[in-house]
């Protein structure tokens, strides 16, 4: 199958907001069908950088036989009317850290965490990608508290006046990583901390993830797991 995620830009929703797109993720017929939206709960992160206005405040994640065709186009006029401006993005999906499963429609437990990243113009494709998935991925999940991790390198955009993204992270922490940033990197005292900023932000800057970047906190729910065919 393949994946297509679908980036919701607009104003800060609102819960009614939040709870309709929710609510439509239900009803998708798709493979799998994710949804993850910037809510009351994570919307305090210290994590958040934006380069876009309005910002992303939401992400719909389908999984399909095939992305051409009316589905997918249906699928960009319907969110697209209902909750303002959608880019549409066709990627290649890799997991490193499996995300834990739960029933269809719940929330996945803490926060989910969404990076849109850029490759600089003075980087080769294929340096980028072997920083990105072989130099950085064991250090992202040795200095952070991840417990799921996923990667998606775009292949192209689906809508023409899509803004240019080069992959989209998804990472998952605990709830408390939205206020405090020593969970978010599972540091134990500052000078752990310290250590693991360094390693970190030494490993993305060495693929230009330090910079031109934005990212989004979400909770996520998943109403179709594209595994349980």
């Amino acid at each position: 199958m393949e994946k297509v995620m679908l980036a919701v830009r607009g104003p800060v929703p609102t819960e009614k907001w939040c709870s309709d797109l929710r609510k439509q993720g239900s009803q998708m017929g798709f493979g799998g069908v994710a949804i993850n939206v910037r809510d009351n709960l994570v919307s305090g992160s210290k994590m958040t950088l934006t380069t876009l206005d309005p910002p992303i405040v939401a992400v719909v994640s389908v999984w399909t036989e095939q992305h051409y065709g009316q589905p997918i186009a249906e699928l960009i006029d319907l969110i697209g009317s209902s909750f303002g401006h959608v880019s549409a993005y066709l990627v290649t999906e890799s997991v490193p850290l499996p995300v834990p499963r739960v029933d269809p429609g719940e929330r996945t437990p803490g926060l989910s965490n969404l990076a849109f990243i850029r490759r600089p113009v003075d980087l080769d494709e294929a340096t980028w990608r072997r920083r990105w998935h072989l130099d950085h991925t064991p250090i992202a999940i040795e200095t952070q508290a991840t417990f799921g991790y996923v990667q998606n390198a775009v292949v192209r955009s689906l809508t023409p006046d899509a803004p240019s993204v080069d992959a989209i992270v998804e990472e998952f922490f605990p709830i408390e990583a939205v206020h405090d940033v020593h969970a978010f990197f599972g540091a134990a005292d500052d000078d752990e901390l310290t250590d693991r900023m360094t390693r970190m932000l030494a490993s993305t800057g060495a693929f230009g993830a330090d910079q031109n970047i934005d990212t989004v906190p979400t909770s996520h729910y998943l109403y179709r797991d594209p595994c349980a065919r």
